[in-house]
């Protein structure tokens, strides 16, 4: 009857067009109005009406919505941007959208399949994108939710809000009617994300499981991988998994914690946060005598660290900026100590031999350079220098370590290196962002984006660049990531041969690449491969890049940090992202003092050590600041390193410096450790000066008897 009717109906609705009238879409016939339909100013700009045949296309924020002639929603298209036109003229439906600081173009295939989109579609990581569909279902009132559902049943956050109220009113058969359609959508996978949240708080924990499921499958299809680092940010807005796992935690619901943890751990293991979320949920399981499943999460959150920096985990930038902050304090702690100690020893002396030359401080500007053959230092021997040269050099490696971990973590944690995937408007255009400096580890980034977005021609050529940058380097060998992937684009096109000889080539470059052997058929056991199989099945597998080479990527080497700037030595003192001004300048100071202490390597000394004695105060202070008395021998070194390190570490008790991720000395073990230590310093050192000391006073006894 249905049928007989549309046929009636169709001569009558050949010339109906679709207009809008601010935001009400109007669909006429002449002057008759057959429907109409208001959207909410919430929802977004309004772009169309584009009318092609009996079918209206009309944009709606990221969306695009397909109407039959009788008003009822034919299909719905999720877009990566608000859309801002769409165009009909080339004989199929071309949409354009508008992100930030970039536009995109996408073609809509048939409506009577759903207006598949034929370019690879990337969710940027933006809640006004990812949860537009949400946003829309809570925005109906709940007396309309009927007639929403009706209007659009491609909604399935709509749905869900139905099976509630029916959850309410006692009528399970509708309930369980309204969440298989709700499950029936199709959607991207931070929507699907969104949806199993509020099933699961709804109390349908298996439909939010299936969901779950579907998130995991469309997120594959779109590109995304384990491998790729996901930032807390981006990861809030593709649902928030883990802050739902937070919630389950509080209410001690492990069994879906368990549920929700699986699906980071397959999709997103290396989150933001993910290693001590792991950590914790283990914690609750071994509360609970269930010591296997406990060891395994730990086993498995220890695998993440490799191909991190140093191997110390995802937030290993933390740590090795830590390390570099206690290197520096323990450093600029000898240093000074030294400087005390010499100048002790030297200040009587001194202050003799530039008498002459008008006073201590007035012959700096009256006879300055005989004044600068009597500086401190020029009374030290040429052991003790060249230890405070050694220090300093030590110094400009802290700061400029700490410079370049500040650098580097800023870079690993980009927006466009953390959103799970590369590639797309989104992240192509945060990636020129980050001016990635030129090296074979940025064309293996630009030759992926280019591969997950089909542009097969542009990747191909960027792993080419890669390999010749490579090739240039001295000692460099092929990049075996980019043969990897060129096997895979050989492949893809249909060269079995060439691909496996690339795959073989990869492997013999790097035995542990696990992208290669999984597409030599080796089956290798990486949770990346076992995330191809089971959802990429058939499909060979992409190399990315790890940590290390992100940071290649991002800042090069201390070495290239370091050489940069020597080279641009104004440019420390920029506020440039990742870099302090204040730290660039404390790196141009510690430029200066090496300098300055290297030159004095060239002036004569000025006094022996029989002139210059060993005064009381330099003795009182050979006994507070171990080692720096002892500079001329190899036992000086160790304990002024040791002292100034154990007093860096233990520098977080007041409360002006803190080395968050690398210790605590508030803990009671780690303090009464460096105490242990600092008693033992100064009690060798006590040793030492006491034999120092009879030494000198039998030498001078000595002296005294020849005489």
């Amino acid at each position: 009857m249905s049928g007989l009717f549309a046929l009636l109906t169709l001569p009558a609705l050949a010339g109906a067009d679709a207009v809008l009238e601010g935001r009400t879409l109007r669909y006429e016939d002449g002057p008759r109005l057959l429907w109409q339909r208001t959207y909410p100013a919430a929802l977004g700009d309004l772009t169309g009406p584009l009318n092609v045949g009996n079918l209206t296309y009309l944009g709606v924020g990221p969306q695009v919505y397909v109407l039959n002639a009788d008003s009822t929603v034919q299909a719905r298209v999720d877009l990566p941007g608000m859309v801002t036109s769409l165009d009909a003229s080339s004989g199929t439906v071309r949409v354009t959208t508008q992100g930030d600081g970039y536009t995109e173009r996408f073609t809509l295939g048939d409506a009577a399949q759903g207006a598949p989109v034929q370019e690879r579609v990337v969710p940027p990581p933006n809640p006004e994108i990812t949860g537009w569909l949400a946003r829309a279902a809570d925005a109906v009132p709940q007396a309309q939710l009927a007639q929403a559902g009706a209007q659009d049943p491609t909604n399935p956050f709509t749905a869900l809000r139905q099976a509630n109220l029916a959850n309410i009113q006692g009528d399970t058969f509708s309930a369980l009617s309204a969440v298989r359609r709700a499950l029936s959508a199709q959607m991207p996978f931070p929507a699907w994300v969104m949806l199993a949240a509020r099933l699961d708080s709804a109390g349908f924990p298996a439909a939010a499981n299936l969901a779950l499921d579907r998130a995991k499958r469309d997120a594959a299809e779109r590109g995304f991988d384990p491998e790729i680092s996901v930032s807390r940010a981006t990861l809030s807005a593709y649902g928030n998994p883990s802050g739902y796992v937070g919630t389950l935690l509080a209410q001690n619901r492990l069994t879906r914690v368990g549920a929700w943890l699986a699906y980071l751990r397959e999709l997103h293991p290396r989150f933001e946060g993910g290693p001590a979320l792991y950590l914790r949920y283990a914690d609750l399981l071994e509360a609970q005598g269930r010591g296997g499943e406990a060891e395994e999460w730990r086993q498995f959150t220890r695998t993440l660290r490799a191909g991190t920096l140093y191997n110390l985990g995802p937030d290993g930038t933390g740590q090795v900026r830590d390390a570099a902050r206690l290197v520096t304090l323990a450093l600029l702690l000898a240093l000074a100590a030294s400087f005390a100690a010499l100048v002790a020893r030297a200040w009587r002396v001194q202050g003799e031999d530039t008498r002459p030359l008008g006073g201590r401080w007035r012959s700096v500007l009256r006879r300055p350079l005989s004044r600068a053959r009597r500086n401190t230092l020029a009374y030290a021997s040429f052991g003790e220098r060249l230890v405070l040269v050694t220090l300093a050099l030590g110094l400009v490696a802290a700061v400029g370590g700490w410079q370049w971990t500040n650098h580097t973590g800023q870079g690993l944690r980009a927006a466009a290196l953390t959103s799970g995937t590369y590639g797309g408007g989104w992240v192509t255009a945060r990636l020129s962002d980050l001016n990635l400096r030129p090296s074979p580890d940025a064309a293996l980034l630009a030759g992926l984006s280019a591969q997950l977005d089909g542009d097969d021609s542009v990747a191909r050529a960027q792993y080419t660049r890669a390999q010749d940058t490579r090739a240039q380097t001295a000692g460099a060998g092929p990049d075996a990531c980019a043969l990897n992937n060129l096997g895979v684009i050989a492949a893809q096109r249909g060269d079995v041969p060439q691909s496996r000889e690339s795959y073989r080539a990869a492997l013999a470059i790097r035995p542990d690449l696990a992208a290669a052997a999984f597409n030599l058929g080796l089956n290798p056991g990486t949770p990346g491969t076992a995330f191809q199989q089971q959802y990429r099945p058939g499909q060979p597998r992409l190399c990315y890049p790890d940590q290390r080479s992100l940071a290649r990527a991002v800042s090069g080497d201390l070495s290239v940090t370091l050489r940069r700037d020597l080279a641009q030595p104004l440019a420390l003192l920029s506020d440039a992202p990742g870099q302090s001004a204040r730290l660039g300048a404390a790196l141009l100071g510690a430029l200066a003092l090496l300098a300055a202490i290297a030159f004095t390597l060239l002036i004569p000394r000025a006094a022996t050590d029989a002139r210059l004695r060993r005064p009381a105060v330099y003795r009182v202070l050979a006994l507070l600041l171990p080692g720096a008395a002892l500079l001329e021998g190899a036992w000086g070194g160790v304990l002024l390193l040791a002292w100034g390190a154990t007093l860096a570490a233990l520098a977080p008790l007041t409360g002006l410096i803190a080395y968050a991720q690398l210790l605590d000395p508030a803990q009671i073990t780690t303090r009464n450790l460096l105490l242990a230590v600092l008693i033992g310093v100064y009690a060798l050192n006590t040793l030492v000066f006491a034999l120092i000391e009879l030494r000198h006073a039998r030498s001078t006894r000595r002296e005294r008897a020849e005489r």
